[in-house]
């Protein structure tokens, strides 16, 4: 099932961080640090046409159990019609947690960019990149498939 995206709110919070098209991680740190009782999601985002696959992104969701919705501050620079987008989650963070780690990284690790995370090792394999663990492992397959599946049913689409 897919979660309940909120356009507007996700319109209004992108204009207010001046999210980029090329950031989703860092649009979603920005929004989870100015939206109150915000969560920090990774995972990926399946949509019809190209690239075919599922890409690697980052949003924040509100609320509790069946009462979530989605914000995405990077929606504006998608270009999709956001009834068409589908979100896999792979990890959640609150923000308590997503500061931690973001300060422990820039101390051990100044010269990277310290997003996006993917928690301690080991880590699996799934396309070209060796990121994240298994629930990140599940998420991407997941996405793939829901990508197979809606290519599949719109080939004129793409």
């Amino acid at each position: 099932m897919n979660k309940l995206l909120d356009e507007t709110l996700s319109i209004k919070i992108a204009e207010h961080i001046n999210s980029r098209a090329s950031t989703p991680f860092d649009n979603a740190y920005k929004a989870a640090l100015s939206t109150e009782r915000a969560r920090y999601i990774q995972g990926f985002l399946a949509f019809a046409g190209k690239p075919y696959r599922p890409i690697e992104h980052s949003w924040i969701e509100l609320g509790e159990g069946s009462d979530v919705t989605i914000i995405d501050p990077t929606l504006p620079h998608l270009n999709k019609n956001p009834q068409e987008l589908w979100y896999f989650a792979a990890q959640r963070l609150t923000v308590k947690k997503l500061k931690a780690i973001i300060e422990e990284s820039k101390e051990d690790y100044p010269e990277d960019d310290p997003l996006p995370i993917y928690g301690d090792p080991p880590y699996e394999y799934y396309g070209d990149v060796m990121l994240g663990g298994q629930d990140y492992l599940a998420a991407y397959q997941a996405a793939e498939a829901k990508c197979r599946e809606i290519n599949e049913l719109n080939p004129e689409r793409n």
